[in-house]
């Protein structure tokens, strides 16, 4: 099972050349000292357009930080299709950099967790938000690197808090047993409104997530009617930080799409997060 892009040469550059020249310039110029000078986060959340958009806030999230061998990587689901905890079970996933191998143990963990993870390769494809974000892990890494997609198509809290849940503890026994994760969340922030607006809705959203709040981030997105795609994924990711302990989380980045293309009256927010884990016993069951 080889899930093959879809947006290469558009979203990004198809040719391996001009690829690395691309991700490596956006990867040289790291997030300004923040106050926390950990260099390993629990999870990040990147955005998914076109490079020339979004390329920077991915770069300044990554650079600098370690990667592990594997990464879980949860994306919204722009197309309606699948399940909507839709797990891609075993295979690779094609790159112009090379193939990622699914790390099948993890997704069989997920999926036979009875908390609404399902084996589903209609979800991902034709789904670019994952695939977007691949190349600028494989470059960071600079190892091999295993992957765990899962596209998530539902704010429905009570799914999400029984989903991450379960993912939590999986990725906490993992962690015990030696075998270290990353969390990346795929996601940009409002979309198509003035900068003003898309500016002033994405604040409402990144503040709940800076506050590891997932509740209140899907009761703002939905009351305050702001388009940020990747708000199912980011409160399943901060559910399962719940059940692994206590997150700080540091914004990163944060800009839209008129710095690029100078419209002001329709633009897309993006930005960056890095989530830092600090354990506490037997993590929180709220």
């Amino acid at each position: 099972m080889v899930r093959r892009p879809i947006v290469a040469g558009r979203f990004y550059p198809a040719d391996i050349q001009g690829l690395t020249a691309q991700v490596q310039a956006f990867l040289a110029h790291p997030a300004e000292e923040n106050g926390f000078a950990a260099d390993r986060p629990w999870a990040m959340m990147l955005p998914h357009a076109g490079y020339m958009f979004c390329g920077r806030i991915i770069g300044q999230t990554l650079a600098g930080q370690r990667l592990p061998h594997n990464i879980l990587i949860l994306c919204p689901n722009h197309t309606g299709r699948g399940a909507p905890l839709g797990v891609w079970p075993a295979g690779a996933w094609l790159t112009p950099l090379g193939p990622l191998s699914v790390d099948c143990e993890l997704a069989a963990a997920l999926i036979k967790s009875n908390a609404g993870f399902e084996a589903d390769m209609l979800s991902h494809t034709g789904e670019h938000s994952i695939e977007v974000l691949l190349p600028f892990l494989q470059i960071a890494a600079e190892a091999d690197l295993q992957i765990t997609p899962v596209c998530v198509g539902t704010q429905n809290e009570a799914m999400l808090k029984r989903a991450g849940r379960a993912m939590g503890h999986i990725l906490a026994a993992r962690q015990a047993a030696g075998k270290e994760s990353l969390v990346i969340i795929s996601s940009d922030m409002n979309h198509y409104e003035d900068e003003a607006t898309t500016l002033a809705k994405d604040d409402l959203a990144l503040a709940k997530a800076l506050a590891c709040d997932p509740q209140g981030l899907l009761t703002i997105v939905r009351q305050e009617k702001i388009s940020m795609c990747g708000a199912g994924p980011l409160a399943l990711a901060l559910f399962a930080a719940r059940a692994m302990g206590r997150a700080h989380t540091v914004l990163t980045g944060h800009e839209t799409s008129a710095r690029v293309s100078g419209d002001r009256a329709h633009t897309v927010g993006y930005a960056g997060l890095r989530f830092y884990l600090e354990p506490s016993g037997t993590g929180e069951n709220r």
